[in-house]
This record gives C-alpha cells, sequence and structure tokens, in this order.
C-alpha cells in the first residue's frame, strides 16, 4: 500500500503534471468565482486539453478544477450574494449578510478553511472508504434512498424562518419546478404548454441564479451605494481563525455529512448542503442568527460541499455511476484513459487511486492558500458601487444561464425565476427549500416510483425507512410539544413576543398577497392538468401539489387579512426587475448587442453615477471580456429574431 502512495507522489510531483494540476486549479478557481458556471464549466472547458497529456497529468488537471471551485466560490457567495454554485447558497444568505455588516473577512475566513478541511476529508475518506464503500452502498435500497431526500427537503423547509408554512410550500414550488418536462416512470410530458423548450425541463444552473443572484442583484441596485456600508479590513485574518477553531468540529461532522452525500449518486452537494446547514441550526442554542449572518451556517455548508464534490467519485469509480455531473465528466475521460471503473478498480489501478487522493489534498490546501491571497484585493469591491459590478455580474449570470440551451428560453427564464426570487424574498418566503426541492423532485421521483414497483406499500415499515424516517417525526414532535406548552402558558409572555416581533411592511404585505395568488392559481391548474396524465406520471407532481396548494391557499388567506395599501409608492425594486425583464425582451427582438450596452449605459452612468471617461473604458472592458466568454464557451451569442443581429 505505501509503495504505491509514494509511486503516485513521485509521478505527481512530475514538473509537467504538477503544472497541469495547478492550471487546472486556476481555471477552476476562476470558474467558481462566475455565477452560473461552476465546476461543471470549468471540466468542460479543460476536457478537449487533457488529450494532449499523458493520463496521470489530464486527469490531475480535472481533479484540480474539481477540487478548488467550491473553495473559489465562496468569494462571489460572500462578496455579491450570488452563489458561485447551487451548493453555495447557505454560504451566499450567511456570507453576503456578514459583508453587509462589514465582516466580510471573517465570512472569507471561515468558509475558505472549512472548504480546505472539506477536500482533506474527503480525499482522506476516499481513501479508506474504497474499499469498504461497495457493501455499504449496495445495502442502500430506493426506500431509503427515498426518504433520505425527503430528510433533507425537510430539513431544508424548517432551517430558515420560523413560519413552517411557508417553508414547507416553498418546498412544494421547488419540487413542482423540479417535474416539468419529461417524466420519469412514463411517456409523459408534464406542464410544458406545448413549447419545446420545457420538455427537458428546467436547467439547475438557471433555477439557482434566478431564485439567488438575479434576485440580490436587483435589491442591490436599488439600495445603491456599496455592498457594505462599513470599511472592511481584510489585512486582519484573525477573526476568521478564531471562529473556524471554535466551530472546528461542526465543520468536521459537515464534511462527514457530505461524504455520505456523495457516496450516494444523484443526491450531491447541493442536496447534502444543506443537510449540513441545517445540522447547524439545530446544533445551535440560538438560532436567531440564521439567514441574517450566522457564521456557523458558512462552516457546515463549506465543510460539506467540498467534501461532497470529492466523495462523489467514490460511486463513479466503484459502480461507473457518476456522484454529479463533474465526475460524469471525469468518468468520460477515465473511459478515454483506458481505465474501467469497478469494484476490482483499487486492485487493477493501485498508482491510480493514490493519484486520485494526492491531487484532491494538494489543490485543497493550495487552493485555500490562493484565495486567502488574493482576498484582500476583491475584498474591496463591496466598497465599489453596486451597479459598477452589477454590469459584468448580470451580464455573467446571462452567458451562464444561456449555456443550457442556447435559446432565448434561457434568458427568459432566469429573469423570470428572478422575478419569483424576488417575491419570495420580499415575502419572507424561504428560497432554499424551493432549490433543494428542485435537485431533488427527479431521483425522488426515480426512487419512490421503484419502491412503490419492487415493494408495493410494504416500504413504508422497512427498519431503515422507520429509522431514517424518525428524523423527521421526532423534530415534529418535539416542536409540537413546545408548541403546546407555549400555548398554555401565560398570555403575557404571548404578548411580549408579539411586541417584540418588528412589523411587517406594506410592500412586503403586497408582495405577500400576489405571490400567494400566483402560486394557488399555479398550483390549481397544475392539478387540474395532472389528472390528464398516466398514474406513474401523476406520483410525484401529487407530492408536490396536494400539501402544496392547501398550504398557499392559507397563505393567501393570511396576506389578505393582513393586508395594506403600500405605504410608499416609489417602490424602487420592481422597476430594476422591469428594466431587466425589457432588456430580455429587446434580446429577442434585436439580438444580444445594442440592448447589452443600453443595459450597461443604464447600470454605469445612470445607476453607479461614474464619469464618462472612465465609465466608457470600463463598460467597453465588459462588452469585450462577455463576448470574449462566449468565445471560450465556444456558443453564439443570442441573434435578433426581428434583425438578424447578434
Amino acid at each position: 500500500m505505501f509503495e504505491h502512495a509514494f509511486a503516485a507522489l513521485d509521478a505527481l510531483f512530475d514538473p509537467i503534471r504538477l503544472l497541469a494540476l495547478f492550471g487546472g486549479m486556476l481555471v477552476g478557481m476562476a470558474f467558481g468565482m462566475l455565477p452560473g458556471l461552476g465546476g461543471v464549466a470549468a471540466v468542460s472547458i479543460l476536457l478537449p486539453f487533457i488529450y494532449y497529456l499523458d493520463d496521470f497529468s489530464g486527469l490531475a488537471m480535472l481533479l484540480g478544477a474539481v477540487s478548488v471551485v467550491y473553495t473559489s466560490d465562496t468569494i462571489t457567495s460572500v462578496l455579491l450574494g450570488a452563489p458561485g454554485s447551487p451548493a453555495s447558497a447557505p454560504t451566499a444568505i450567511e456570507g453576503h449578510a456578514l459583508a453587509k455588516q462589514g465582516e466580510a473577512a471573517r465570512a472569507l475566513g471561515v468558509g475558505f478553511l472549512a472548504s480546505m478541511v472539506g477536500g482533506l476529508m474527503g480525499a482522506l475518506i476516499l481513501l479508506v472508504a474504497i474499499p469498504v464503500a461497495g457493501p455499504i452502498v449496495l445495502m442502500l435500497s430506493t426506500p431509503e434512498l427515498f426518504m433520505f431526500a425527503l430528510v433533507g427537503l425537510f430539513f431544508a423547509s424548517s432551517m430558515i424562518g420560523k413560519d413552517l408554512a411557508k417553508g414547507i410550500a416553498a418546498a412544494c414550488l421547488g419540487l413542482f419546478l423540479g417535474v416539468v418536462g419529461p417524466a420519469s416512470a412514463a411517456a409523459d410530458f408534464r406542464f410544458t404548454f406545448d413549447q419545446v423548450y420545457l420538455l427537458d425541463g428546467f436547467s439547475l444552473t438557471i433555477v439557482a441564479l434566478g431564485l439567488f443572484g438575479v434576485a440580490e442583484a436587483i435589491s442591490m441596485l436599488a439600495a445603491g451605494g456599496g455592498i457594505s456600508h462599513i470599511p472592511i479590513t481584510v489585512s486582519n485574518w484573525g477573526s476568521g481563525f478564531h471562529d473556524f477553531w471554535k466551530n472546528r468540529w461542526l465543520v468536521l461532522r459537515a464534511s462527514i455529512i457530505g461524504v455520505f452525500g456523495g457516496f450516494v449518486p444523484a443526491v450531491g452537494a447541493s442536496a447534502s448542503t444543506w443537510v449540513a446547514y441545517g445540522h447547524a441550526i439545530r446544533s445551535t442554542k440560538d438560532r436567531s442568527r440564521f439567514g441574517k449572518g450566522e457564521i456557523r451556517g458558512i462552516a457546515a455548508s463549506e465543510g460539506a460541499n467540498n467534501a461532497t464534490v470529492i466523495a462523489d467519485l467514490v460511486p463513479t469509480l466503484l459502480f461507473s455511476v457518476p456522484g454529479g455531473p463533474a465526475a460524469a465528466i471525469f468518468l468520460g475521460a477515465l473511459f478515454s484513459f483506458g481505465y474501467y471503473p469497478g469494484p476490482r478498480m483499487i486492485t487493477q489501478n493501485p498508482e491510480l487511486m493514490f493519484l486520485i487522493v494526492w491531487s484532491v489534498a494538494l489543490s485543497s490546501v493550495v487552493g485555500a492558500a490562493l484565495c486567502f491571497a488574493i482576498t484582500p484585493a476583491l475584498a474591496r469591491l463591496t466598497r465599489i458601487p453596486f451597479g459598477i459590478i452589477a454590469a459584468p455580474l448580470i451580464l455573467i449570470m446571462v452567458v451562464g444561464a444561456y449555456q443550457a440551451t442556447s435559446t432565448m428560453g434561457d434568458i427568459f427564464l432566469l429573469f423570470a425565476l428572478g422575478a419569483l426570487g424576488w417575491m419570495m424574498k420580499h415575502a419572507e418566503w424561504p428560497r432554499a427549500p424551493a432549490l433543494v426541492g428542485f435537485v431533488l423532485a427527479k431521483p425522488m421521483e426515480q426512487y419512490f416510483w421503484l419502491a412503490n414497483q419492487i415493494h408495493g406499500w410494504s416500504w413504508l415499515l422497512r427498519p431503515g425507512v422507520l429509522i431514517i424516517a424518525s428524523f423527521i417525526v421526532v423534530p415534529l414532535l418535539v416542536n409540537l410539544w413546545r408548541w403546546t406548552r407555549r400555548s398554555g402558558g401565560p398570555r403575557e409572555d404571548a404578548a411580549a413576543t408579539a411586541a417584540l416581533k418588528l412589523p411587517e411592511s406594506s410592500d412586503h404585505k403586497t408582495v405577500s398577497l400576489i405571490l400567494a395568488a400566483l402560486v394557488s392559481i399555479a398550483f390549481a391548474y397544475a392539478i387540474w392538468e395532472m389528472t390528464g396524465f398516466n398514474p406513474s406520471s401523476r406520483l410525484m407532481p401529487s407530492l408536490a401539489l396536494l400539501p402544496g396548494l392547501p398550504l398557499a391557499l392559507w397563505l393567501l388567506f393570511r396576506a389578505i387579512r393582513d393586508y395594506a395599501p403600500p405605504a410608499d409608492p416609489g417602490f424602487k425594486e420592481p422597476k430594476i426587475l422591469l428594466v431587466l425583464i425589457g432588456y430580455a425582451i429587446a434580446v429577442w427582438a434585436i439580438g444580444f448587442s445594442i440592448p447589452t450596452l443600453a443595459l450597461l449605459f443604464w447600470m454605469l452612468f445612470v445607476r453607479a453615477g461614474m464619469r464618462p471617461l472612465s465609465g466608457a473604458i470600463y463598460g467597453v472592458i465588459v462588452f469585450g471580456a462577455v463576448w470574449l466568454l462566449f468565445d471560450i464557451l465556444r456558443g453564439d451569442a443570442p441573434v435578433g429574431a426581428l434583425t438578424g443581429l447578434g
């Protein structure tokens, strides 16, 4: 064993292979910081180049990119509030809130260190788990996998905010978005409205960018000024190191959660990150800071997502079943180099297995160090007027979304979901459950259908299912018991609690009313249309819509009961949302270039107030960089339907 480990390390330290590893790291860091691109885009860009290298160098390059994506996307998530990848949404929630309070360095420090530990834990588990993981993974059948996914969805629904009804309704909305398109168990296309664009369903990248990235950009553009109105000092990393050390055991537990999430195909980093985030909430006595800038949320989510992306390689190497999209590309590279993953791979190619472990470990440490080095310069972005940052940010999100199908539907869907995310934010519907529901919809449907086909309904009584279900039932019973105790307590306590609660603004009450009405109508129509599906195709939509409609109607009733006319008729954010929707329509009509120049002019000169010369130079640089990005991704910009211009 040791001779193979040292032989692999010696092979990795060949100058060409080290250069390939570090080159992959730089590409992974760059793409991790670009919202909507992430690990899949990074390894996709590198894939054509690895065939000019030997097998170890090519695989090391891919591993370098995969290992640092979730480290560098912490920068975008914290500073801009736009998740660099869907699995970084908890970091965006907590870290961006801290950035607004002038504590970006603290959030980034904990994020980088937790990512490094998660990567090292993933490499360690990869080393020791592959010989024993096969039997463990084979013990999990479809009923247990379905219950694991349901537990992850429940944790996401109950983790942010105190209104469980809004959390579950948001999860049902995410499940509904996830079942659009082809059914897994029958030849049905659901909720496509005869639109070819919807036949493949929604893109995860677009859903994540819309619900989080566009929604945050709208709010920041309306607020004006920089991300933080407090000067940010990044020269002193002491608070970040202190917070990391204080929460070191939480990081380790989150890494273990991430490892198990990586073991199970199709669960991936998005779900395991939210499970780890939920664990951070449930293991904290004072939960009031979550959603407002809680450092424990960053520690848990960053430890989990880095561990998951490495553990994704376990099912990939054992069963040729990719744990995630990036692992699928890595699997294709293995095939192209003549390696055929399987349970005997560790005995047939031991040096390759150790090369993977060493590459991941080295990339995790060096990637974190590089992020620490470049953060002092990047953190100054939080004092720059957000309109200057929003210009490239929104356009990068447009480019990232457009890679899904390279049709105008991608851009329309991005801003439509941005509007939905903005409404959910102001109506205080948590967006995290919607994203998790979307991610888990398809694997849950497959597991649910297979469990019923193989076991009937008797699978509900399987010991593993009952044990996993207890993670949902026990917290619900405990909360019910606490609610019963509070309701039987003195009236003065309830009155005091109500007095401390801040009143909801009338603007937000209006948005709450509109959102609840729209969701109720959508759910009601979907239930009517669902009656025409095959019975197998109705299983998953029913799980989303049948509980979702009563909850949406209940929230609509509450919104009507509490409604008050808007106090500020000059509410800025809807105007910015309309500008972005108008931009999408203009791109469809006359092409990409002219509307993009107009949008840059509006953001740089109207919203950010830049001087003519500096604004023009910066605008040209941004415009050129966006076109360069199209070329790098080997894609064409949208062409106008009325003009034929690009």
